[in-house]
């Protein structure tokens, strides 16, 4: 596996970043922004416009995959699209509806499936990296659950993608991100449960590359 997981945005260490891709500082990247889904438009629009924006600075070549295009189609759909980016990036947003809309999709099984044979850069920040808990409890606390069934009418998704045994709670000791707090007690809840959890601070990332796993 080749990972990326910031704590927010693209973090202190693109250069780390970079290198999982092995050399392809030009790669096409698929942005993946549904965690902010119940945003207004011009909000969401904005917030897509900051992440291609970002790794367009970089070298690379980003592109936005709305999962919801793919919502009710066959899940080989968007596995086909999926296959062909070297590299994932899925942003902050809302850890519920990013998780909606993964399973809506089938992005949750194909990305899995990519992830687990090395074949794609997973890479993001915030809800990105919490998503890939094996479960989604208790960061109900920071992000609200119920805008899934107030948007679509369905039922919160709570299980995580599994892909990680242990969660990621990112804005930890951030004092200028405003959920930084919350997602304190979400790290002292998981303490206190015994729930296998590593944090971030703002700045920090995540870097996974093969059996090697580092904070930088």
């Amino acid at each position: 596996m080749r990972m990326y997981l910031s704590s927010f945005r693209m973090g202190d260490r693109p250069d780390q970043l970079l290198a999982l891709l092995g050399g392809q500082g030009s790669a096409e990247v698929a942005v993946i922004a549904n965690a902010m889904d119940a945003q207004p438009p011009d909000e969401r629009r904005a917030g897509v416009e900051r992440e291609t924006s970002a790794l367009t600075a970089l070298g690379l070549q980003p592109t936005e995959l709305d999962l919801r295009t793919f919502f009710d189609q066959p899940h080989q759909a968007v596995a086909a699209v999926l296959a062909r980016f070297p590299m994932v990036w899925v942003r902050g947003g809302n850890v519920f509806m990013l998780r909606y809309a993964l399973a809506r999709s089938g992005a949750d099984t194909a990305l899995t499936a990519l992830i687990r044979r090395d074949a794609v850069v997973y890479a993001g920040y915030s809800a990105g990296p919490c998503v890939l808990a094996p479960s989604l409890r208790g960061l109900e606390y920071c992000d609200d659950p119920h805008v899934v069934p107030a948007t679509y009418g369905m039922p919160v998704i709570w299980d995580g993608l599994g892909v990680l045994d242990y969660a990621v709670v990112p804005h930890i000791d951030s004092p200028g991100h405003p959920e930084s707090q919350a997602l304190g007690v979400v790290a002292a809840n998981y303490d206190a449960d015994g729930i296998a959890h590593r944090t971030l601070r703002d700045g920090q990332a995540l870097v996974i590359d093969g059996e090697d796993t580092r904070i930088c």
